[in-house]
């Protein structure tokens, strides 16, 4: 399949964003009428320019309120149309996309919005160009596709077909089985937007909250194979309207946008070859802590009751264990301050997992590797984090001179691995873990902080042995911090034992505990002995949640969990508590 993407998608000048979408590899763009108008270079120049790059240019757009008018204001449309048609002979492109009219309709009539739509179609043939007629979410009389599809049969013209658009039929809740009752050779475009499940009005939803294929709550891989099933042949093209992507630099958005639509595809069965598959992680295999120095992170993890691991023989990394939980400290000259710079997962196939992540336009990270080490594949997430692809733990034998940990109480797993995303990268990596690592999107939330709202979007594994919750913090918030939590079986045993060796947890207020009295039907000697330890609690239907918080070093803490019964959660309701006391 052909892809394509709308100029609009993308933020700078008409031609940089065609330098970008060429870069990105696609197939085709989508010319917006506003970055033409705005653009230095005339038509033949776009044109040519779209040439050098290996572009199509495959559709021009919008034209607005031609159809259901009075006599008078049609003939207002004709002439508009003639002279947009003609300069789309200067640019070379043969599809005008035609929206129904939201504005100079008067007459709520299929066959007088047929007979137009047919003149429409005499004077475009003209000009061997097609209308593409597309019915908006908001149309002032057509605002559902079928109706559209219907005028266009009324219409009956060569010229004339229909245009789909994902986000018009599916932010309304029409039903897209009927979509394979048209022709694919009717199809004369399709357009592809996903989007959050938001409760607003349609307008102010597309104009400005639209989102790429993956990142939002459409069904768009069942609404792909019914447009598929039409033997529909055109391009897969994204028009995206989202105030992020048009302030963000062109090339990195249209990498995003063609990773969306190759996996897509994939997933709808016509992405060509077929992506290579990619079974979800089997868990953790470590993650990396980066830094100029190293030891006050180190001292934490011993505080904690991790063995130190050894030294790896040939790079300035070492490494700290405690059962299956694996972290690796890197001490570089000029690295700042501490932060999580690499997460390692396990996966059955690395060579395909690899083989994937370059077909999503993820970036290769560089790793020398010498004679008898293990080679690990990593590429690079949308905020700079190190992802690694390995099968298991052989590079643990690469580490010389460590010891046991210090006790048995059960530190045993990474549970999840929390990151911080900065704004303008956040729903690029929803759809980076989805694509590449097949991890599932849990339900959103909103957690009220100190300094503002912070958006918690969870990515998992189905068997929750990978856990990532991706947090969004308020723009400047100064306890911008990722953490590491870690299972635990005691999670009070371990805090007596890590205070015992020096650790001081963040600090949590006395009215805490008189609110954990007041809202659960608690021992009071147990919130006695939590108070004393910094543990906070959580509990719920289905289990209970005791977790403890370390203070924050550089941009990293550490969390340890303890889960009981089937408690599946976070904390949530403990999360305003530690964000207020990392910010005292």
């Amino acid at each position: 399949m052909r892809t394509s993407i709308a100029t609009v998608c993308l933020s700078g000048s008409l031609t940089r964003k065609l330098h970008a979408c060429a870069e990105a590899g696609f197939d085709g763009v989508e010319v917006f009428e506003p970055d033409l108008v705005a653009a230095p270079e005339s038509p033949e120049e776009i044109r040519a320019r779209a040439e050098r790059l290996g572009l199509t240019l495959d559709l021009y757009q919008p034209f607005r309120d031609a159809e259901g008018v009075c006599e008078a204001e049609f003939a207002r449309v004709l002439h508009r149309a003639g002279a947009k048609l003609a300069l789309m002979q200067r640019l070379g492109i043969d599809t005008l996309l035609v929206c129904s009219n939201v504005a100079t309709a008067t007459v709520d009539d299929d066959g007088v919005a047929a007979d137009q739509l047919r003149r429409l179609g005499d004077l475009a043939q003209q000009h061997g160009v097609r209308i593409a007629y597309e019915a908006l979410a908001w149309g002032r009389f057509v605002d559902d596709y079928r109706r559209a599809w219907r005028i266009v049969q009324l219409a009956d013209h060569p010229a004339v077909g229909t245009c789909l658009d994902s986000f018009h039929i599916l932010s309304k809740g029409h039903d897209p089985a009927a979509i394979e009752q048209i022709p694919g050779d009717r199809i004369f475009f399709l357009q592809l937007a996903d989007a959050p499940a938001l409760s607003m009005d349609l307008l102010s939803w597309s104009r400005h909250h639209r989102l790429f294929p993956g990142e939002g709550s459409f069904d768009l891989a069942g609404f792909l194979r019914h447009v598929l099933a039409t033997g529909y042949s055109g391009p897969l093209s994204l028009e995206v309207f989202n105030d992020t992507f048009r302030q963000t630099d062109p090339s990195r958005t249209a990498r995003q946008a063609l990773r969306s639509l190759r996996w897509l595809a994939d997933g709808a069965g016509v992405e060509e070859p077929p992506l290579p598959p990619a079974g979800q992680p089997a868990g953790y295999d470590f993650v990396e802590v980066r830094a100029a120095d190293t030891e006050p992170v180190e001292v934490l993890l011993e505080q904690l009751g991790f063995g130190f691991g050894g030294r790896h023989r040939s790079k300035g990394v070492r490494l700290w264990t405690r059962g299956d939980a694996r972290i690796v400290c890197n001490q570089q000259p000029g690295a700042g301050e501490a932060r999580l710079a690499a997460v390692g997962y396990q996966v059955g196939d690395p060579d395909a997992a690899a083989a994937r992540a370059e077909r999503l336009l993820a970036p290769r990270v560089h790793r020398t590797t010498y004679a008898g080490e293990e080679e690990l594949r990593a590429v690079a997430a949308p905020d700079g984090t190190e992802v690694f692809l390995g099968r298991s733990a052989g590079w643990v034998g690469e580490f010389d001179g460590g010891r046991a940990p210090q006790d048995d109480l059960g530190a045993s797993t990474i549970d999840h691995v929390n990151l911080v995303q900065p704004w303008q990268h956040y729903d690029e990596a929803v759809l980076f873990h989805a694509s590449l690592l097949s991890l599932e999107t849990q339900s959103s939330t909103e957690v009220a902080g100190p300094a503002g709202l912070v958006r918690s979007q969870v990515m998992r594994s189905s068997d929750g042995r990978v856990r990532m919750p991706l947090n969004l913090l308020p723009v400047g918030h100064p306890g911008l911090a990722q953490h590491v939590a870690l299972a635990c079986d005691d999670v009070l045993g371990l805090a007596r034992e890590a205070v015992g060796r020096g650790l001081r947890p963040l600090p949590v207020p006395g009215n805490y505990y008189d609110d954990l009295l007041a809202r659960f039907d608690l021992d009071p000697d147990l919130v006695e002995q939590m108070r004393g330890l910094g543990v906070l609690y959580d509990r719920d239907d289905d289990g209970e949640f005791l977790h403890l918080y370390t203070r924050t070093v550089g941009e990293v803490f550490l969390e340890v969990v303890e889960r009981r019964g089937r408690y599946d959660g976070y904390g949530a309701p403990n999360a305003p508590v530690r964000l207020a006391a990392q910010l005292a």
